[in-house]
């Protein structure tokens, strides 16, 4: 029960963080929190502290989280880097996906564009088509690297759909595209189109972060 209460917290907090509800140097108060949320200080911690790992907070005076500022410079490099390893990976699933992996590739992908325009049930199948290629890669050491960025992306990337309902059209295209291309083993245009497919979540949470600091 505490896990899921601190999921659905951590969840809570990066909307209003991403969306400019909480700007930089807000609070972020444990007993606040708690009565805001009707829970107990202990996932209230949790989220704080996974909220922490992902960027998103700094701890301020006495110790207690504020909201962390992202400049743009930031997020750019951060997309960048997402982009250089994802794309590795995606290159080497193209080589290396199995047939079963191939076809539950494809069976995520006609979910995605099947569930409508509800960006929070695109949201979940994007992160297991995404998942679903990192694994295909069989790259251990790429995959915990990316896994890393990722903690600090992903709130950005998930925001995509929600902020801005066009990505939800391109992505679809995006990744109908890249798994067209590992069915055929084409290592290097699915590392071109992965790059490019986070180039393009870059581009949306870079106009998100812009409306947020003006």
């Amino acid at each position: 029960m505490t896990g899921r209460a601190a999921d659905a917290i951590l969840d809570a907090l990066i909307a209003r963080i991403v969306s400019g509800q909480l700007p930089p140097g807000d609070p972020l108060a444990e007993q606040a929190l708690a009565e805001q949320f009707g829970v107990s200080r202990t996932p209230v911690r949790e989220a704080l502290h996974r909220l922490e790992h992902a960027n998103l907070a700094v701890r301020g005076a006495r110790r207690a989280f504020v909201v962390r500022g992202m400049k743009p410079e930031e997020l750019c490099e951060l997309f960048e880097a997402v982009g250089e390893v994802e794309s590795a990976l995606a290159s080497l699933a193209a080589h290396r996906m199995s047939e079963i992996e191939r076809c539950t590739l494809q069976a995520i992908l006609e979910e995605g564009e099947a569930c409508g325009e509800d960006p929070k049930a695109y949201g979940e199948v994007n992160a297991r088509f995404h998942k679903t290629i990192n694994d295909g890669a069989h790259n251990k050491v790429l995959a915990a690297t990316l896994e890393e960025l990722n903690t600090r992306t992903l709130p950005w990337r998930e925001v995509n759909f929600t902020q801005d309902h066009r990505r939800l059209g391109s992505s679809r295209t995006e990744h109908r595209e890249i798994t067209e291309a590992i069915v055929v083993r084409n290592a290097e245009k699915t590392r071109c189109l992965m790059r490019s497919h986070v180039a393009s979540s870059y581009s949306v949470a870079a106009r998100i972060l812009a409306r947020r600091s003006s």
